[in-house]
C-alpha cells in the first residue's frame, strides 16, 4: 500500500487515498490539541484490559510506558505528526508501534476511533471547564468587591437609555454579578453532563471482549459510562450544551462590555480605565480607546457562529457516528479559547475600574430622577397614584422650562402643582434619599448592596467547596 493509504484500516482497499483526499479528510492538523487526552484515555484502556485479563501485565506496563515517553516528545516538540495517518489517534498509536513492537497494536483491542475520539473530547472539555471556571470565580469576586468598596456611589439608573432613577454604582455592579451566577450555574450544570464515559461503545455496538468499563471510568475520573453504545459515539449534545453556555455568557459580558464603552466616553465620563487595557491611536494622539470590552464585544458573535455551527452539523445526522462529526472540533475548540480569553480579560480588568464619582452624581441630578420618588411622595401623603403622576408631569415640565431639577426647585414652586407638598418633600428628592429609600432585598440602598454583597460572597464560597 503506499503511504498515502492509512495502515490502520488499508487492508480493504486496492488503490490508495487520493492525496488531496487525504488532507481533506485529515484531522491530524487541528485535533493533535486532544493528544493528552488521547495518551490518558489509552493507558485507562490498557489498565482496564490488563485488568480483565485481555492483556497481560507485561503488555500493559509495556504499552504505558510507550505511551508516557510519545508523551515528552509531544512536549518537547519532537513528534512527528503525520496527515496520512488522518487523525491524533492513529498518529499516537502508530508511533507506539514503532516503539514497542506488536505489542502496541494489541491496544486498540475493544475500542474504536468511533468511542475514543469522543472520549477524548468529554476529557478535554472537563479540564478546560474547570479552567473557565476558576476565571469566573475570579471574576464574580473581582464584581463582589468592587460593588461593596462602591455601594454608596450613586450613578443615574437607565431605561431605554434614558436617566430613570438614582442607583449606586455597587448596585449596578451587582446586576452584572447575578448574570454571572446564572452562567456559573450553567457551566456546571453542562459539567455533569460531559463528564459520562463513552469508552468501551467501541464503533456503535459495543465489543465482544469482556471489557469493565466502570472500571475505565473510575480511572478517568467519570461519573458513569454510557447508557446505550449508539447514543455514546453519535452524541455531541455536551458540545452544543457548551458552546450554549458560552454564547449566554459572551451575551453577558457584551453587555457590560457596552456599557464600559459608553462610561468611558466622553460624553458619559463615568468611571476610567487604566491604561493597560486600552490602546491609542496612530493619528489622533488625544485618544484612549476601550479596546479590551470592544474587542470582547466583537467575539461574542463567532462563540454564537460556533453554537449555530454545532446544532446545524447534527441537525440531520442519522445513528450512529459520521464523519459529519470531524467538524465539531475546531468550533468547540475556538468557543473554549474565546470564553477563556475573556473571561481572563474581564477578571484582571473589572477590579481595576475607577468610578468618577463626582460625574457620576451630577449626571444622575440630570434628567429629574427623582420624580418618582415625588409621585411615591404624594401618593403617601393621601394623593391617588394616577393623580400624582399627573401633577409630577407638570412639575417635570416645569423644570424642563425653567432648567431646574427638582431638588432646585423652591417649596412655592412645587406647590403651584400640589397643596399637598411640604417641606418634608425635600428630604425624598435628594439623590441620597432617593437611593436609601430603596431599603429592601434586591433595592439599590447602600446597606442593602453591602448586604447583597456579602450574600454573593457567600454563595460563591458554597460554589468553591462544590456545594
Amino acid at each position: 500500500m503506499s503511504q498515502a493509504t492509512n495502515q490502520s484500516w488499508g487492508g480493504r482497499f486496492s488503490e490508495p487515498t487520493d492525496a488531496f483526499v487525504a488532507r481533506f479528510t485529515a484531522s491530524v492538523n487541528f485535533d493533535q490539541r486532544l493528544a493528552p487526552q488521547d495518551i490518558q484515555g489509552s493507558i485507562a484502556h490498557a489498565t482496564m484490559l490488563a485488568r480483565v485479563g485481555v492483556l497481560t501485565d507485561d503488555e500493559r506496563d509495556s504499552i504505558i510506558n510507550g505511551l508516557k515517553e510519545i508523551q515528552g516528545e509531544i512536549e518537547r516538540g519532537e513528534f512527528n505528526w503525520s496527515v496520512p495517518l488522518e487523525d491524533v489517534h492513529m498518529n499516537i498509536e502508530a508511533r507506539l508501534t514503532e516503539k514497542i513492537g506488536i505489542t502496541g497494536k494489541k491496544l486498540h483491542t475493544g475500542r474504536s476511533r468511533n468511542d475514543q475520539v469522543a472520549t477524548d473530547i468529554r476529557l478535554f472539555l472537563r479540564d478546560e471547564i474547570d479552567v473557565i471556571e476558576v476565571e469566573l470565580k475570579r471574576l464574580r469576586e473581582g464584581m463582589i468587591e468592587l460593588a461593596d468598596r462602591e455601594a454608596e456611589t450613586i450613578m443615574p439608573g437607565f431605561t431605554h437609555l434614558q436617566t430613570a432613577q438614582p442607583v449606586t454604582f455597587g448596585h449596578h455592579i451587582l446586576a452584572w454579578q447575578e448574570m454571572l451566577a446564572r452562567d456559573h450555574e450553567r457551566l456546571l450544570d453542562c459539567r455533569k453532563r460531559v463528564n459520562v464515559l463513552p469508552l468501551g461503545a467501541a464503533a456503535l455496538a459495543g465489543t465482544t471482549y469482556p471489557i469493565d468499563r466502570h472500571v475505565t471510568a473510575e480511572l478517568l475520573g467519570f461519573d458513569r459510562p454510557t447508557e446505550n453504545s449508539l447514543d455514546a459515539v453519535s452524541d455531541r449534545d455536551f458540545a452544543i450544551e457548551f458552546t450554549s453556555f458560552a454564547s449566554i455568557l459572551l451575551m453577558h459580558l457584551s453587555r457590560m462590555s457596552e456599557e464600559l464603552v459608553l462610561w468611558t466616553s466622553a460624553q458619559f465620563d463615568f468611571i476610567d480605565l487604566p491604561d493597560r487595557f486600552c490602546t491609542g491611536s496612530s493619528i489622533m494622539p488625544q485618544k484612549k480607546n476601550p479596546d479590551v470590552p470592544e474587542l470582547v464585544r466583537g467575539k461574542t458573535g463567532r462563540v454564537y457562529g460556533h453554537l449555530m455551527s454545532l446544532l446545524t452539523l447534527m441537525k440531520s445526522q442519522p445513528l450512529a457516528y459520521n464523519k459529519d462529526n470531524q467538524e465539531d472540533k475546531e468550533p468547540l475548540f475556538d468557543a473554549v479559547d474565546t470564553v477563556r480569553d475573556c473571561l481572563k480579560a474581564f477578571a484582571d480588568m473589572v477590579p481595576a475600574i475607577e468610578p468618577k464619582k463626582a460625574s457620576m452624581y451630577e449626571a444622575a441630578r440630570r434628567g429629574f430622577s427623582t420624580a418618582t420618588d415625588l409621585a411615591d411622595y404624594l401618593v403617601r401623603k393621601g394623593v391617588a397614584f394616577r393623580d400624582a403622576h399627573e401633577i409630577v408631569g407638570q412639575s417635570v415640565a416645569y423644570g424642563l422650562k425653567t432648567e431646574k431639577d427638582l431638588s432646585e426647585m423652591r417649596l412655592d414652586e412645587l406647590k403651584q402643582f400640589s397643596v399637598t407638598i411640604e417641606q418634608d418633600v425635600f428630604e425624598v428628592l435628594t439623590l441620597e434619599g432617593s437611593v436609601a429609600a430603596r431599603n429592601h432585598i434586591g433595592g439599590t440602598a447602600p446597606n442593602q448592596v453591602r448586604a447583597a454583597a456579602q450574600r454573593a460572597r457567600e454563595a460563591l464560597s458554597a460554589f468553591k467547596a462544590g456545594a
